[in-house]
């Protein structure tokens, strides 16, 4: 059974789905994996998704504003070395070579970059919370919520929100800050996760969210 659009929302409604989590009283900023590999045309993974830059800069600033903690995520394989090689993803995915260690489309690029006390996690596999130190970090700041900007919206910022939700954060994912290599695709997905594991917001109620929180800086 195919749905429209206007069906399937009052279908998913009816049953239940989609209810507001609301944002906790100390959230972190999550960044997941503004590398060149998204911006430069020649890259295999290269998107349209400049304007999805922009809103994060300003998500950026207004979380750095209210004193968040600022998490950039990374992507790095060693080639050969089992342990960090990405496994089955990386032999699933043969763009993933483009986050090779030494190749440049790995960097983050100059528009977006981690400042001197950001955060950064280096991953291997779709979610930032997988095999990594994540969770464990962000308890330290006593965080509550994760806000979420990122590429793409159907691989590693569904999977670092739903593992978000699982490690017992509260997801805000921000739509317009947030993009793909199709529109159809981030639709999905942005949709399917509203209805079963985070909230989707706009850039302006992230970033109303965090100058009404107004995290303290931990000294």
């Amino acid at each position: 059974m195919v749905l429209k659009v206007s069906d399937r929302d009052r279908d998913y409604a009816s049953a239940g789905f989609g209810r507001n989590l609301g944002g906790g009283a100390r959230p972190a900023l999550l960044l997941v994996d503004f590398a060149r590999a998204y911006f430069e045309p020649t890259s295999p993974l290269f998107a349209d998704v400049e304007a999805e830059r922009s809103v994060a800069i300003l998500l950026r600033d207004a979380a750095a504003r209210s004193g968040a903690p600022l998490v950039f995520t990374r992507v790095e394989y060693v080639p050969g070395d089992p342990a960090r090689d990405g496994g089955h993803f990386y032999r699933k995915i043969a763009a993933l070579t483009a986050f090779d260690t030494g190749n440049h489309l790995g960097d983050f690029t100059e528009a977006l970059c981690p400042r001197t006390n950001d955060t950064v996690i280096t991953k291997q596999y779709p979610s930032a919370f997988f095999g990594t130190d994540l969770a464990k970090a962000l308890r330290a700041r006593d965080v509550d919520t994760c806000v979420i900007a990122g590429l793409t919206t159907s691989g590693c910022v569904r999977a670092t929100a739903l593992d978000a939700l699982c490690h017992g954060f509260i997801p805000l994912v921000v739509a317009d800050a947030c993009g793909d290599r199709d529109r159809a695709t981030h639709d999905a997905n942005l949709f399917d996760l509203a209805a079963k594991y985070a909230d989707v917001i706009s850039s302006t109620e992230a970033i109303a969210y965090f100058e009404g929180v107004g995290v303290e800086t931990p000294s």
